[in-house]
This record gives structure tokens, sequence and C-alpha cells, in this order.
């Protein structure tokens, strides 16, 4: 009997310390995995003379200092042909980083072949709150060119209607904000010697094409590559005789250059100029001058706020960071700090604020009236599609040639639509 009692504490005396044993080695394990070091490869375009750099590096160095486990090496350069070539190489010999922020559109066709990217929705199913700052509209701009999203943006660009305000105030006048209050505007400004719109259609019509286009055949027929002329391409052109018949461009517009009528504007000279965010840095009176939405053309198509612009890179994690147990967790948070609301901010206001920024941003509080226009107007975009330059390449230069005809209706837009589409082939 005391041998069988002593039998039974013992056991029970070593299940115990078994017991011990395993949970110190648990906590053990949980210890080293979270204190665990992890040294994460980045690579970034903002290099060089970069306006994100700077925010780039502070960022980087305040998640080291959060999460004090990891070191990053960056290889960040400027993205020029040379280093595109040496990520190539990179991922082609097996040398790729762990996150890399890259282009979307197909100059990274090469690296996505590869087979090297996790996908966003791969990412999502362990981290939810992934890109969860980012607009869905922006995701959907930095698709890769097989329709899979992978990476993570921060800022691209846009086009939008500039507006001398002061002008449409002084003539009593509201933003155009549809066809209807553009076409009265163009009418008034006209009356009182105002150009109504700077735009020089034998140099650069094409922001005009774009949003005419866009707004007339709608986003799937905009975005298609067809063999002959679609009737809401040839519906949006005609539009540039309609134009100017009602006066809306300077007299001399088909002589002058950009340049030009971009000075036009500035001087108060015309109300109205549809450009790029490039074109910000020249605007002097950022108190009166604003960016709306394009108002729209009848019986559009598109959807309201719908923007010509692009998103056409971000952050990557590739597989090798992703099927490391240690990297895996770092490299996530690491592009969420990149990508955050708080992350992309920074980038957007490091960039000028007139950047499309892929979250929603917030004017600084000495935002002026034109920075805060350009928030609310790219905040506002209810989809991102890239002009058609980007599906037709070289093509495109023949279109915007023949504008010029087109507005005179010495050529039909149907005709110039398809001399441009047969030379595709």
């Amino acid at each position: 009997m005391k041998r069988k009692l002593l039998s039974m504490l013992l056991v029970g005396a070593m299940t115990v310390t078994m017991l011990a044993g395993c949970g110190n080695d648990s906590s053990k394990k949980t210890e080293g995995k979270a204190d665990e070091k992890v040294t994460l490869k980045t690579v970034s375009m903002f290099g060089g003379t970069d306006p994100n750099k700077e925010s780039y590096e502070a960022i980087n160095a305040e998640f080291m200092k959060e999460n004090s486990n990891v070191t990053i090496e960056d290889n960040s350069q400027t993205s020029d042909e040379e280093w595109k070539a040496s990520v190539n190489a990179d991922f082609s010999v097996g040398n790729e980083p762990d996150v890399i922020q890259f282009f979307t559109d197909a100059t990274a066709d090469s690296i996505i072949a590869t087979n090297k990217m996790v996908t966003l929705e791969e990412i999502r199913a362990e981290y939810p709150d992934y890109a969860k700052d980012t607009l869905d509209s922006a995701l959907e701009a930095s698709r890769n060119t097989d329709g899979v999203s992978r990476a993570v943006p921060t800022t691209g660009y846009w086009e939008g209607l500039y507006c001398n305000k002061d002008l449409f105030d002084q003539y009593d006048l509201e933003l155009p904000t549809d066809w209807a209050s553009l076409e009265k505007a163009i009418t008034t400004f006209k009356e009182n010697g105002i150009i109504p719109i700077a735009c020089s259609l034998n140099n650069v019509p094409h922001y005009w094409i774009e949003f005419l286009m866009l707004y007339s055949a709608g986003e799937e027929e905009y975005v298609s590559i067809p063999e002959t002329a679609p009737e809401g391409w040839v519906k949006g052109l005609d539009l540039f005789k309609t134009l100017r018949d009602m006066g809306a461009f300077p007299e001399d517009t088909d002589t002058v250059d950009d340049a030009y009528v971009g000075q036009l504007f500035r001087d108060k000279k015309a109300a109205m100029q549809l450009d790029g965010s490039w074109y910000s840095g020249n605007i002097e009176d950022t108190e009166n001058t604003v960016v709306i939405a394009f108002p729209g053309v009848p019986d559009q198509k598109a959807e309201k706020n719908s923007m010509i612009g692009g998103i056409s890179s971000g952050f990557y994690i590739t597989k090798k960071a992703w099927d490391d147990p240690a990297k895996r967790e770092a490299a996530v948070k690491f592009v969420m700090a990149h990508t955050s609301q708080a992350g992309v901010q920074r980038y957007w206001e490091s960039t000028g604020a007139v950047s499309q920024a892929a979250v929603e941003v917030t004017a600084p509080e000495d935002a002026t009236p034109f920075a805060e226009s350009i928030a609310a107007y790219t905040s506002s975009a209810s989809a991102i599609l890239a002009p058609t330059d980007a599906r037709i390449g070289d093509a495109y230069k023949t279109l915007v040639s023949e504008i010029v005809k087109v507005s005179t209706g010495a050529m039909t837009a149907e005709d110039a639509i398809n001399e441009t589409l047969s030379l595709i082939k």
C-alpha cells in the first residue's frame, strides 16, 4: 500500500514537473518569437532627390524604434531605367528583397511573371486590417495588368478642372457641376470678354479628349481597345465642335501653344483650364484658384467625380518574406506604416499636398483654398482611370493631331478615331 502510494506521488510529481517544464518552454518560445531579431531587406523608388525620400526615411526610423527587434536594410534609389533593370535582374536570380515599392503598370509585368509577389487577397486573409485605410478606387487603379491586386499605393497623379474662382464670383456664377452649369459659365464669360477655357487645340488638347470620351462612353467602353470607333468615343469628341461653336476656347486656339494658354489662365484672362497635378506648381494665386471635378457632359455614362489619373506604384511583399515566419509580420507592419492614413498624409504633404492620395487626406491647418480644394477633389474620386495613351501607345498622337479638324468640322470624330485605331494593328 505504501509502495502504491509512493508510486502515485512520484507520478504526480513528475506530471507537475513536466507540465511546468512545458509551460516554461512555451513561454520561452513565445518570448523568442516576439523578440526574435529580424532583418528586413527593403527597396523603394524614394531615393536620390525624390521629395518623398525624407518622409520615407523618417517612417523607417520610427518603425525600427517602435519595433526594436527589426532592422531595416534599405536600398532605395532613383527609379531610372538602370534601376528598373537591376530590380528585374534581382528577381530573376532569387535576390529579391522582402518588401519593394515598385510600379504596378506594365513596367512590373516581368517581375510579376516570376510569381514572387504575394497577393492582397492572401495577405488580408491573415491580416484583415492590411490596407484598411486605402481607398477602394486607389486599390482598383493600382491593380497589375493581369487584374490582380498585389501592391498598396501611397500617391499618384490626377487631372482636374482648374478654376479662377474670383472670376466666377465676379459674375455671380457657381462653379460648374454639370454640363448645364458649364454651358452657362462659358456663355457668361464669353459675353463679358473673358476666355472661358484656356486650351490649345493644336498643342495640348488631350486632357479634354480624355474627359469628354470617358464621360460620354462610360468606364467600360472608355478603357477598351476597340477595332473601330465606339459610339461613346465619337459622341465625346463631337463635343469639341460644340464647345468651339460656343466660343469656349481662345480665338487663336489653333496656333498658340500650351504655355501661352496657361499664362492666360494665371493672368485671369481665362476662367478655366483642364490640366494635371503637375500644373499646380505654376499657380501663384492660391487664395482664388481651385480645382474641381470635371462637370460632365449631356447624357453622361461615367459616374460623377470619375477622374483621369494614375496610381502606378505601390508597396509589395515578396514570398521570400511571407514564407519566412520571422519576417512575415514585420513585412506586413512595415507596409502598413507607409500606407496608413498617417503615412500617406505625410507623403502627400511632402510633395506640396497636390498629388493624388491613396487615402482620405486632411488639408494641413495652414492650407490654402487651392490645397483644400485639391484634397476635397482627389478624396472624392469615384473612379481613377488611366489616360488613353496608356492603352494604345504612340497611335494616340494621331488622334491628338486631328482635334483641330474635328473641332472645325473639317473631319468627323469617327474618322479621326478610326484613323488612330488602325495604327494600333
